[in-house]
C-alpha cells in the first residue's frame, strides 16, 4: 500500500513546491511594483531549481526577471525537469532483456 501511495504524495509535494515558487514570484513582483521589501535573487533561483514549472510561469505571466542574465537559467531548469521526469518514466517501464 506504501508503494502506491508514494509517487502520489512525491507528485503532490512537487505541485506544491511549484504553487509555491508561482506565489514567490508573484509577490516579488509585487513588492517591486510598490518598492517595497524584494525576495532575494538567491532565493527566486532556488525556489526555481525545484520548482521550474512555478518559476516559469510567474516569470511569463508577470514579466518577471525575464531581462536578467541570471534568470535565463529558469528555462534550463524546466528542461532538466522534463529529462528527468522522462527518465523516471522509462525507467519505471518493463524493458524486454532479449
Amino acid at each position: 500500500m506504501v508503494d502506491t501511495l508514494l509517487p502520489g504524495a512525491a507528485l503532490a509535494i512537487y505541485a506544491l513546491v511549484n504553487a509555491v515558487s508561482f506565489i514567490v514570484y508573484y509577490r516579488d513582483k509585487k513588492s517591486a511594483k510598490r518598492n517595497t521589501r524584494r525576495t532575494p535573487e538567491k532565493k527566486l533561483l532556488v525556489l526555481a531549481l525545484f520548482g521550474p514549472f512555478g518559476a516559469f510561469a510567474a516569470m511569463r505571466a508577470f514579466r518577471h526577471k525575464t531581462q536578467k542574465a541570471t534568470f535565463r537559467l529558469v528555462p534550463l531548469f524546466l528542461c532538466l525537469h522534463l529529462v528527468l521526469a522522462a527518465a523516471l518514466a522509462l525507467g519505471s517501464l518493463p524493458i524486454p532483456l532479449s
